[in-house]
This record gives C-alpha cells, structure tokens and sequence, in this order.
C-alpha cells in the first residue's frame, strides 16, 4: 500500500513549498574481500534544515548512514542457489521473488521506496513525485530487521528478513538492470509448504488472504483463530504500523477435529511500523487531516486508536466478532507481560552500531512506553468494535439466534451446518447496549434460520440482512405477547423468497436491494477488498 494513497493535498502543497531537489546518485560501495560492502540505504534524503523544518526531519539520517551488509550471491544463498522468476511489489517496494531447488520461496525487498509509482504518469517527474519520493524517509529503513525477536517474544508470526546487498550478479539474468547495486531485506516468501519455518508454525499450507476469505464464505468449518489474530493486531499497534489491510497477511492453516481448519495470521510487510510523520511543519498539518498516518510516539493516544486500525477495520470487524472485552483484557497482559526490557534491548542490538547510535535509545523509550499502554488502548480498541458490531454467515445453512438477556442485553448465538447436516455452535456473545449501539447479521448465501427469542432491549438496534438462499425469519409463538412494545429489529428483505414469521406489529419489515459491498457472497469478498 503506499504512503500516499491520495496526493490532492500534495498538488496544493508542493506547488508552494516544495523545493525543486535533484536526488544525487550515490557511488556504488567497493565490494571489499570478505564480500561486505558498507552502503547507505538511501543519501538522497538528506535535506537541509529550512527543507526539515517543513517537512520533517524524519529518519533521513537512518537514510543517510553507510551500513554494513554482506554481498548476496544467488548460487550461494540457499543450498542448491536460488532461481530469480519474478519481479513483483506493492505500490513502493521493488520485490524479486527466487526459488530454491527444493521449491521454496524466498523475496528480495528493496529497502529505498518508490511511492510515485501511484501517480499518474507525467506527475511523477514535477515537484508532486520529488516530494512523495522525499516522503519516504518517514520510514525507518531498518526497522523491519528489528521485528523478527519481538514477534517470537510477543507469540506472534513473523517473516525472518535479513539485510543483503545485492551486486551486479549476472545470475540475475533478466532482472540484472533492475535489481543489481542496492540493499535489500532477503526473507522467506509465506506461501505454500512451510513445514520447515517454525515462525510460520511450521504450517503445511500458508495461503494469501484471498483464499482465506473465500474459505470462510464456503462453510463454517473453516475458522480464523481470532485471539491469536487480535495478539498480532494488538502488537501491530505496538509497533504503530496502521497499514494492515487484507494483502499484508498470509495465513497459515492447520486441520482441526470434525474436518475443520483453522487459520493463524501471519503478518508480513512491516514498511510502515515506526513511522515518523508529524515532525515538520507541514506534515504535522497533514496528520490532522490524514489520521491513519499515525507516527510512532511515546504515547498511544486513545483517540488516534481508530486512526491507527482504520486500514485493516473490515478484518477486525469480522474476525474479532465473538471475541470479549476479557479476550481483549488478557491478549493485551499477557503481551505485557512477554515483551520484556530485555527482549526489547537485545531486538536493538541487531541493527549496526550506526543506526543503533541513531535510533537504538529513542526506540528502546518508545517501546517501553507503548508497552505499558497495551492494555488500555485493548480496551479502547474493544469498545470502538463494540460500538457497530456485523456478524456474518457463510454460504451454508446457518441458525441466527437473537435472545433478550435482561435490561441492556440482548444475546447472540450462530449455529451453523457441519458434516452430516446437525447444526453446531459458530459463535455466542452477549451484547450491552452501554456498549453497543446496533447489531446486523448477515445470512450470506445458504437458506438460514433468523429467530428472535423474547423482546430485545430497544436500546439495541438489531438489522436481520437475508442474502441469497430462501430464509425463515421467525418468532416463537410463546413469545409473541401483543401487550409488548414495539422491538428495534428490522428484518431488511431482498424479496427472493423468504418465509417472514413474526409479528409486525412488533418488527419493521424493509424491502431493500444490497448494495456491492453488502453481505452476500460477492459483496463479502469486496467489503474486504478481495474481489
């Protein structure tokens, strides 16, 4: 995803403050004779200080810093060499994926990014692409090499990148103008069979978000593990890395009891952890208007908390859907707990000494700090999914249950078919209307059973969306007492079909027409960005 996915703001700004800076092409490192090269990530980010002044000062003298890194060699690598077969990337990292003898995947990514590459093409030379390009200094360019011991720590997958650099080998063939003289982060690709890596679980199949979703619309058998999914968005918020949408994870599968399977995140693509962005002028301007740009401060603002997940907020709204606010409490101690002074001293050490000198103190004081907040911003993280809560079916036959639990509760219980037809428990939750404003359920595809048991409290708005497949709204007759007031469900019918059993005296019956992004099985897909 790049730093800027929208630039209107950039065309008005650069216009009149943006300077007209030629970026400087570095010498190339001498390749010393035990294959080491010292070699800055990115010296053209060095600006002077009226240029810092208003539009940050960033992490360019990260940028700026000669490393150490060890020369790559294709034939050397990996036993048997690695193959180059494809270039690929997001809208900023420059990828190279290669292959090993055995199969394996593995990517090279730059370190330096490009985010220009989202303009239009004739923008991309003028003072909007200079100063988007200038932008990426916001990134910390080592700071994915440090996320590997803090994941472990923390319970959470991880990628295992390692600091390279690439010469002009000509076992790059193709790919050789490309790619050759630059530093590169070289890693595992999450895909496929990774019996072998044990921080993907040592899975049999890893699989892309795409295939994930699609699993999960099949039937009910098929299950993300939501708290270690919400451990790993809890650490994401550690690392203040807001861009978490759908493509950032791989998934890695493992079979369960009863034919099920059962999903584990793996999250990849820390470009935007520890991000810098309000330190100028201008760009703290900008992070009023832009919240999802959240820079990586001593302090997790509770208010900023919907800023730093509105990227991947379609996921948590789905996947974190039966979880309760104890789920939140404990995954937020227990990390804590894990993430220890130590654990965050000896994650520093591996940066070089340079950028350590740079960063190493900073990041040591960031990290502590944001530690201790964890089970706070849990809590503020639950409340805001609370506030407007979606559960969704699948394609298979499910059984909706929605109960009156007393004043301010209302419970809701999905059954769903598995092997041989009988209905068994997906989901149960029990809802409080001081923290719950409103509750839709969506049928998706399949012919599904939405019953309402009793009278739930008005305080909650409660939405029954059928989807595809004839459905059965009903009420028990035992409950259908005329002497009661009205309820606050409406039962949002598409007209195909459906059996409508209850009392409108009592309920609000719509015809309506899904919009794309709504519950049904294409809509699902698209509400995620998968389609």
């Amino acid at each position: 995803m790049s730093v800027f996915s929208s630039y209107g703001w950039l065309l008005v700004l650069s216009s009149a403050f943006a300077p007209s800076v030629s970026a400087a092409v570095p010498p190339r490192p001498a390749i010393s004779p035990d294959s080491v090269v010292h070699a800055a990530a990115g010296p053209h980010y060095q600006r002077g200080w009226l240029h810092r002044l208003f539009w940050g000062f960033h992490y360019r003298d990260e940028w700026a810093t000669p490393v150490p890194a060890p020369v790559f060699s294709l034939r050397t690598a990996v036993p048997g060499g690695l193959k180059p077969v494809k270039e690929g990337g997001s809208f900023q990292t420059k990828n190279l994926r290669l292959v090993a003898q055995n199969g394996q995947q593995f990517v090279l990514r730059s370190v330096d990014k490009d985010a220009t590459v989202a303009l239009p093409e004739g923008l991309r030379d003028g003072g909007i692409g200079r100063l988007m390009k200038d932008q990426t200094s916001v990134i910390h360019p080592y700071g994915a090499y440090i996320v590997p011991p803090l994941a472990a720590a923390a319970g959470v997958y991880h990628t295992n990148p390692r600091l390279v650099y690439l010469a002009d080998d000509p076992d790059l063939g193709e790919f050789r103008k490309s790619f050759a003289n630059a530093l590169y982060l070289f890693e595992e690709r999450p895909e496929g069979d990774q019996r072998t890596v044990s921080s993907f679980g040592n899975s049999a199949q890893v699989v892309s978000s795409r295939v994930v979703f699609g699993r999960l619309l099949l039937n009910a058998r098929h299950q993300v593990d939501a708290r270690q999914y919400l451990r790993s968005r809890l650490f994401d918020m550690w690392l203040g890395d807001w861009s978490r949408r759908e493509d950032q994870w791989r998934w890695a599968s493992f079979p369960a009891a009863d034919s099920a399977t059962v999903y584990r995140a793996i999250p990849r693509d820390r470009d935007h952890a520890f991000f810098k962005f309000d330190d100028g002028v201008l760009t703290r301007l900008i992070s009023f208007i832009k919240t999802n740009y959240q820079t990586f401060t001593r302090e997790i603002h509770l208010h900023d908390v919907e800023g730093l997940n509105r990227a991947a907020r379609p996921m948590d709204k789905s996947l974190l859907v039966y979880l309760t606010e104890e789920d939140f409490r404990q995954v937020a101690d227990s990390l804590r707990l894990r993430l220890t002074d130590g654990i965050i001293s000896n994650a520093l050490g591996i940066w070089p000494k340079e950028i350590y000198a740079l960063s190493g103190e900073e990041f040591r004081n960031k990290l502590t700090s944001r530690r201790e907040q964890l089970p706070r911003v849990a809590d503020e993280f639950y409340r805001q999914l609370a506030r407007d809560v979606e559960i969704p079916g699948t394609d298979q036959a499910e059984h909706f249950i929605v109960e009156a639990a007393g004043p301010w509760k209302v419970r809701v219980k999905v059954l769903s078919a598995g092997t041989g037809g009988a209905m068994k428990p997906v989901g149960d939750r029990l809802f409080d209307a001081r923290q719950t404003a409103s509750i839709k359920l969506f049928g998706l595809g399949g012919n599904d059973v939405f019953e309402v048991v009793g009278n739930p409290d008005r305080r909650i708005r409660i939405g029954i969306y059928d989807g595809q497949g004839q459905d059965v709204i009903r009420q028990p007759a035992t409950a259908t007492d005329r002497s009661r007031t009205k309820t606050r469900v409406t039962v949002y019918d598409s007209g195909d079909g459906n059996s409508i059993e209850i009392d409108k005296n009592h309920f609000e019956v719509e015809s309506y027409q899904p919009k794309a992004n709504e519950y049904d099985g294409v809509g699902w897909l698209l509400r995620h960005r998968l389609y």
